[in-house]
């Protein structure tokens, strides 16, 4: 017996080291040189022995930590009830000696932050402290600072706040997030749940990820490192300690963690905190001006693609950055600066790299051959001018202020940017539209059959005193007809 356990365990030891020689052997080595970064080639390396194996992540989060912070934003609401916008409601409410007390109250939100200037620029999401009212930012060491909020944009998700009265803090290197691969290790860092900061480990799980469920111009890093509620805002670093991904989102149901989560490319974080260093406060995206789409694998045959691939021109805006650069419906835009773009979401994102005022180079397919063009990189165009208008007379618009759609005022109301006409910006508070259901953001299409391009055209149609009102609103892309006598 004590002979057959001496052989087993002389089999054992055989068989591991054959099988560290063969890991050895066969370990697979990928230098991938991060254009443009300057940094030294990086070098991935399947663990060659137990030793590797247990080798740990203690250094590069002992370097990472100290610039993730944690953020408090508040905010407050005022409940009011529905019945004192009604004009008849509250002048009777007053007369009878009430008075409308609208209830305050405070809501406070829990998120993370990055620390990417040691002048105390931290980048957050814009979720973590859209509408805030006070944000204060806590570091790893317990430093608390007030933070005032610099810049932010919805559409990327991102925000930049400078904390008031710091100066040289651990500031997070960032990395060349186009440089990673699917399979990498990250660490992501960040305070879930608001239990302090925690530390998870994953792989990098897929690029260039977009999907309607985000609803973003944005393509993400996706990660299987958890990412729960709190984490938003967060660091998605590399081994060598880079910021290579802001975390902004999950897919989950039920709330928590189920390891799909989605980063911002750092790429997009170095590219926008450019502008918040060159004074830039409003975040403006670059717009080519055409409306595309993924190429199916009907496009493709009909087009001569071998495959599907690439994002397909359905409409260019007059006047666009894609129409001065020549494109055209029908072509196929296959990559932007030498890289492959397969959606709408990443030849955004593509573009949205490059600093407002440089071209960028396009590879297009049309006609059988691929052919190279160069487009201007420019925010939309403010062309018409919003003209904003308040609306007064004698007709059921009165007190509602309107304005000429423009891509650049789309963009400012998250709206289809190929959107023409006027648009509702506001309406007063005692507005019979308001009644009518007219909100901020329908379009007037038509007044008593007449169709409206500009406010000009809408105030001379309401100078008219018919009997009876017929005024089409254009919401979500229908158009419905609103009857007043």
């Amino acid at each position: 017996m004590i002979e057959r356990q001496g052989l087993r365990e002389r089999v054992r030891r055989l068989a591991a080291l054959v099988f560290s020689a063969l890991l050895v052997l066969g370990c697979a080595r990928v230098e991938a040189q991060a254009p443009g970064a300057g940094t030294a080639p990086v070098v991935r390396e399947v663990p060659s022995s137990r030793e590797a194996v247990r080798l740990s992540f203690a250094p590069v989060v002992a370097k990472a930590s100290p610039a993730v912070v944690s953020i408090t934003s508040r905010r407050s609401r005022v409940q009011r009830q529905p019945a004192f916008d009604d004009p008849f409601f509250d002048f009777f409410f007053r007369r009878f000696g009430g008075q409308a007390r609208p209830q305050r109250r405070v809501e406070t939100s829990l998120g993370s932050g990055v620390i990417v200037g040691a002048d105390g620029v931290v980048v957050t999401n814009h979720h973590v402290v859209e509408g805030a009212e006070e944000i204060e930012v806590v570091l790893a060491d317990r430093r608390a600072f007030a933070a005032e909020l610099i810049s932010s944009d919805q559409a990327s998700d991102l925000a930049f706040l400078r904390l008031e009265g710091a100066s040289g803090l651990p500031a997070l290197p960032l990395g060349n997030s186009d440089s990673i691969e699917v399979g990498d290790l990250v660490l992501a860092i960040g305070n879930p749940f608001g239990i302090g900061q925690t530390v998870t480990s994953g792989i990098v799980s897929a690029k260039a990820r977009s999907s309607p469920m985000l609803q973003s111009d944005v393509t993400f890093i996706q990660t299987d490192a958890a990412i729960n509620p709190g984490n938003s805002g967060g660091a998605l670093i590399t081994l060598d300690g880079r910021l290579i991904g802001v975390n902004t989102a999950i897919f989950t149901r039920g709330g928590g963690s189920i390891g799909i989560g989605f980063a911002i490319p750092g790429n997009l974080v170095r590219a926008r905190l450019a502008g918040v260093q060159a004074g830039q406060v409003e975040m403006r995206r670059p717009w080519l001006g055409a409306a595309t789409a993924e190429v199916l694998p009907d496009v493709a045959h009909a087009l001569g693609l071998e495959r599907p691939r690439g994002v397909v021109v359905e409409e260019v805006y007059p006047g666009s950055a894609a129409d001065a650069a020549g494109l055209a419906p029908g072509d196929v835009v296959l990559s932007v600066d030498g890289i492959a773009v397969d959606d709408p979401p990443s030849l955004a994102y593509r573009l949205s790299l490059r600093p407002l005022g440089e071209r960028a180079g396009l590879e297009i397919w049309r006609r059988g051959r691929e052919v190279a063009l160069e487009v201007a990189v420019k925010p939309p165009p403010e062309v018409p001018a919003a003209a904003p208008t308040l609306l007064r007379g004698r007709h059921p618009l009165d007190g509602v202020t309107v304005a000429n759609r423009s891509p650049a005022l789309n963009e400012k109301l998250e709206a289809d940017l190929f959107e023409r006409g006027v648009v509702v910006l506001e309406l007063s508070r005692g507005a019979a539209a308001r009644r009518l259901g007219l909100r901020p953001g329908d379009g007037i299409a038509s007044v008593n059959g007449r169709r409206i391009d500009d406010t000009r055209e809408l105030e001379q149609a309401l100078k008219a005193r018919p009997g009876r009102w017929e005024i089409g609103v254009r919401r979500n892309g229908q158009v419905s007809l609103l009857r007043i006598r």
